[in-house]
């Protein structure tokens, strides 16, 4: 999969060092991903949250962070929507972000 827009994550890790490393190795083990549908990803990431309008929400840190991607499958790509702390996280609309 094409991981769309890694310098979100390097800024968040910049102002949460702990992020870093868990950030890095989602980063790797996406970019080498070939998933076809959500069940791909849940077979991968079991804890993660498949939304509607093909939006998953991956736990970072042990859940203390939240990473929500939009997935497109045909065309083998990711793209980062949001990264942020649990609080930031309830403030938004994870299906519209």
């Amino acid at each position: 999969m094409r991981v769309i827009a890694k310098k979100v994550l390097r800024e968040f890790w910049e102002k949460h060092n702990n992020s870093e490393e868990p950030l890095k190795t989602w980063y790797k083990e996406v970019s080498k991903a070939n998933w076809s549908e959500p069940t791909d990803i849940k077979s991968e990431y079991a804890k993660a949250s498949i939304l509607k309008s093909s939006r998953v929400v991956f736990n970072i840190c042990g859940n203390q962070y939240r990473l929500i991607v939009e997935v497109n499958y045909e065309r083998k790509w990711v793209f980062i929507r949001f990264i942020g702390t649990h609080t930031d996280y309830d403030k938004i609309n994870a299906d519209k972000i």
